[in-house]
């Protein structure tokens, strides 16, 4: 899988007597200006998410409590990774299948994207997706 579509980046964690803190920053653990933020929780177990692609989309997932996998795919290999550390994110480039798979019961995924929410940029099927790579 190409380093460009997914890497595994360092939080950086500071912390004092108080608490911890941790910082993703535009040129930093941030390669990309966010345009919208959100977070999966409640997830029940047993209980699978993603099923999709972008064609265009960046984004970055930090598990800021519990534990995810993520199963990525893109078109010819499959690779897991399991996000369990706030002092970790995934980058996830475009044209990656994602799935998420089992949360914990006290799991927080924050993800940040360069974008809005777009219909028109999901690939739903996975099927149509693995035609997509395909090129003849």
């Amino acid at each position: 899988m190409s380093d460009k579509l997914i890497q595994l980046v360092d939080i950086p964690q500071r912390g004092d007597a108080r608490g911890g803190l941790a910082v993703a920053e535009l040129g930093g653990a941030l390669p990309f200006p966010v345009r919208r933020v959100y977070w999966l929780f409640g997830t029940l177990p047993g209980v699978s998410r993603g099923f999709h692609a972008h064609k265009q989309l960046h984004q970055l997932c930090v598990c800021v409590a519990g534990s995810v996998r993520f199963t990525l795919f893109d078109g010819r290999r499959e690779e897991n990774v399991v996000l369990n550390s706030s002092a970790k994110g995934l980058l996830i480039g475009p044209g990656l299948w994602r799935e998420m798979h089992d949360f914990s019961s006290d799991c927080i995924l924050m993800v940040f994207a360069d974008a809005e929410y777009d219909e028109a940029d999901y690939i739903r099927s996975k099927e149509v997706f693995i035609a997509s790579t395909h090129v003849a």
